[in-house]
């Protein structure tokens, strides 16, 4: 545990500034070596060195606008000031560049127009007319170009009220495309899907509610509708999104971009920018102090001081295509809250606990179900109809059965043996115990309060149709299977940190104890073997090393059903009673909190 992190406070206006003036000194020198830019290190991206150079430069604007709203820190005003004027002077050594067609600096210009939104008078009102012209031309160009159709459009539209706001020429048919397209993909309690239907993950609370957030703060009197509509359906996500943390501040890890960290807490941050209390002002700030306190507590800096590539933990097998050394700096927009004045309210009231009476949460918008065990302590999420795809380790981010605050997941560092494929928390299989196929895409899916059910394909004479049952720490797995090719088998549980070497193995259950809990998996009907698997390490998003309680089988050509139980326990002591299953013909009964029945296919 770093020593820098593990001193760092988040509860008052006083604390949460020294957090951040300690976090953002460890990156001074490297300020020095060029304007502009930032090399925080040496690996590389689907984009070019220079490209990630100023990416890292521009994120950190994400905490230092909201930061000198409030503050003055003429040293760290300046290298801002500098680097601005000369990365957009077409004729300076130094020039950030034309842009093109989805280049990865139309994502931040963002940071920078919003700063200069925040803090004109510290930046554009220093400038000379001509190095204010070099500014608004370089923020024009998104006005020109391509972008995806998914959160990106939002950053035009941030660019565009800055323009506005500074008085020069902008686009405001741009403005209203853009907003109607976020607007086609609202899907109603608070939720927006990111582009593909399929995908609703982080970006939803720190993208597009972050970015509507602002655009009511700062447009309330010119569009004052939208501003409230954008602000309405901020508290009804609220009330959904409370239910991705546990009681300790974490947030299930899940979804890509996860080296963004405390952005976790952003929605929070913005929320409070926005003056909206979709919450308990104690509440929001109980949930944004214990979810950036978790994160101070993993190992997330470098020896120098920088924040790495990772989750828990340095890791570059998990990351993205684009996620650059100075990338993991978009967890700075939870710095927003820097720029609310220190007399309001939120600075005011003391913590709330984290406390739900909802021990299991249904959101069909957000396409989950999100289950609270252990007094709270721990969370977990079984996602339905989520994928997608072009991203790294999209499987293992989407589609496993499901997601946990205290276990975490694991990606595939190889996949031609199980081990290296570290395919935890889902059904996995193979035609010759070599290359496993897990769950990827649903060609169909159901869901309901108490239950999901999945249809998928890893073959194309193999189908497989599984349903998962959430009983508190405890979930059921069905699966029906019905293949035209001989099949090997693994149906895993949830990795474990791996400090000892005792554990569980029967030809009926797999299980390993840690101080993180127990992890366990217990054959109903199909399967041949328990054991415990030790998976390549630095696979598991929260733990480098880990161990993995599966059960096997080897299935001939025809209809197969296999049913096992799988365990999360964090607490023994509040540990929740194992479901107990019964099958009756076509039927399968589950007995837990709930008594459930399960039709099975003819």
């Amino acid at each position: 545990m770093d020593k820098l992190g593990n001193t760092m406070k988040f509860d008052s206006y006083e604390n949460l500034s020294d957090s951040f003036k300690r976090l953002t000194f460890n990156l001074k020198n490297f300020y020095q070596v060029r304007k502009g830019r930032l090399k925080l290190g040496t690996h590389g991206t689907v984009y070019k060195e220079d490209t990630r150079q100023i990416e890292g430069y521009l994120r950190v604007l994400w905490g230092v606008g909201p930061y000198l709203t409030q503050a003055n820190d003429s040293e760290l005003n300046q290298i801002y000031l500098e680097g601005i004027t000369a990365g957009t002077d077409p004729d300076s050594a130094d020039y950030w560049g034309d842009v093109t067609d989805f280049d990865q600096l139309l994502v931040e210009m963002a940071s920078l127009a919003l700063t200069l939104i925040l803090i004109k008078a510290k930046t554009w009102d220093l400038m000379t007319e001509l190095q204010q012209n070099n500014l608004a031309n370089w923020l024009r160009q998104i006005n020109a170009h391509t972008m995806p159709d998914n959160n990106w459009h939002f950053f035009r539209v941030i660019v565009n009220i800055a323009l506005k706001k500074l008085d020069v020429a902008y686009s405001q048919a741009l403005i209203e495309s853009d907003l109607a397209l976020m607007d086609s993909y609202y899907d109603g309690e608070g939720w927006y899907y990111d582009g593909p239907k399929t995908q609703r993950d982080y970006y939803i609370p720190w993208g597009f509610h972050y970015y509507s957030l602002i655009y009511a703060t700062v447009m309330a009197e010119e569009d004052p509708k939208r501003s409230e509509c954008f602000k309405s359906r901020a508290r009804k996500f609220a009330k959904s999104y409370y239910h991705y943390f546990d009681k300790d501040g974490a947030a299930i890890p899940f979804g890509r971009s996860l080296t963004y960290r405390f952005a976790q807490a952003a929605f929070w941050s913005a929320l409070v920018f926005a003056d909206v209390e979709a919450l308990p002002w104690g509440e929001i700030k109980g949930l944004y102090s214990r979810n950036m306190a978790y994160w101070f507590k993993q190992a997330i800096l470098t020896s120098d001081g920088l924040l790495s590539v990772g989750y828990a933990y340095e890791n570059l097998t998990m990351a993205e295509g684009y996620n650059s050394p100075g990338s993991p700096y978009w967890a700075y927009k939870a710095f927003l809250l820097l720029a609310v004045p220190k007399n309001h309210p939120y600075w005011i009231v003391e913590n709330i606990p984290y406390a739900t009476n909802e021990q299991q949460y249904f959101s069909q918008p957000g396409r989950a179900i999100l289950a609270h065990t252990c007094e709270n302590h721990h969370t977990l999420m079984y996602p339905f109809g989520q994928s997608v795809f072009n991203q790294n380790h999209s499987a293992a981010k989407y589609s496993k059965f499901v997601y946990s605050t205290k276990f975490g997941f694991s990606v595939p560092k190889s996949t031609y043996h199980f081990y290296e494929s570290a395919l935890d928390s889902v059904l996995s299989v193979s035609e010759d115990d070599s290359y496993y196929r897990p769950k990827a895409k649903d060609l169909a899916f159901d869901a309901t309060e108490d239950w999901l059910s999945y249809d998928w394909a890893p073959y194309q004479d193999v189908t497989i149709h599984s349903i998962i049952i959430p009983c508190a720490d405890y979930h059921v797995r069905v699966h029906q299977i019905n293949n035209q090719r001989l099949l090997f088998v693994y149906d895993a549980g949830f990795s474990n940190l791996y400090e000892q070497d005792d554990k569980l193995e029967t030809k009926k259950m797999a299980s390993y104890q840690s101080s993180v809990g127990i992890s366990s998996i217990e054959a109903v009907l199909g399967y041949d073997q328990g054991i415990v698997i030790r998976p390549e390490p630095n696979t598991n998003l929260l733990y480098n090393r880990t161990l993995l309680p599966v059960l096997k089988a080897q299935l001939s050509v025809g209809k197969h059903l296999l049913i096992s139980i799988v365990g999360g326990i964090t607490d023994e002591a509040l540990q929740s009673p194992k479901p107990v299953v019964e099958i009756n013909n076509q039927e399968v009964i589950i007995k837990a909190q709930k008594r459930l029945v399960i039709s099975l296919d003819v």
